[in-house]
């Protein structure tokens, strides 16, 4: 019994070391990062962008997202993702076709930013690259993010969902 202490209790003093370990280097990061990826897809920029934008459609072809409620303005348009989080955006910014910018209105999950999507063609294809503008403020999960993560991992699994949408296969970069 006394055994089964002793390893219970050094089990917890390594679980909150390796968490104090964590915070520390985590505290040490910028909160601020910027990070993008790309892929080609076969399909016209118009065609990738109409998809892309059409938020109620994403459940159909994106495993991470359970339900999306879209609520539209006169001048603003917002949604409600809801996956392993529930997070609300808002377009900042939508040129049909070429650009959109949304971005994260939550302030309690620990990270928020944007995220910008381009839509540029590229030879009988388009270009679609994501450049997320991120702010992770907590050191915990800013460390994950950094080391554990990556900063693409989200961007690089949104990225493979468009492709297999358009029956492709591709490796973001």
């Amino acid at each position: 019994m006394k055994t089964l202490i002793v390893i219970a209790i050094a089990i917890v003093v390594v679980i909150v070391v390796l968490a104090a370990v964590m915070a520390l280097v985590g505290s040490r990061l910028p909160k601020n990062h910027t990070a993008s990826r790309s892929i080609l897809l076969h399909r016209s920029p118009k065609e990738v962008y109409d998809v892309v934008r059409d938020f109620n459609s994403s459940p159909s072809w994106r495993s991470d997202v359970k339900s999306v409620e879209v609520k539209t303005q006169p001048g603003k348009t917002t949604f409600r993702e809801v996956g392993s989080d529930t997070v609300d955006y808002e377009v900042a910014e939508d040129v049909p076709g070429q650009k959109l910018v949304t971005r994260i209105l939550n302030t309690d999950l620990g990270y928020s930013g944007k995220w910008t999507y381009e839509f540029l063609p590229e030879g009988d294809g388009t270009r679609v690259k994501i450049t997320e503008d991120g702010e992770v403020s907590n050191v915990l999960f800013r460390f994950m993010s950094r080391y554990v993560l990556g900063h693409t991992s989200t961007m690089d699994s949104y990225l493979n969902s468009l492709a297999k949408r358009f029956g492709e296969n591709v490796t973001p970069s």
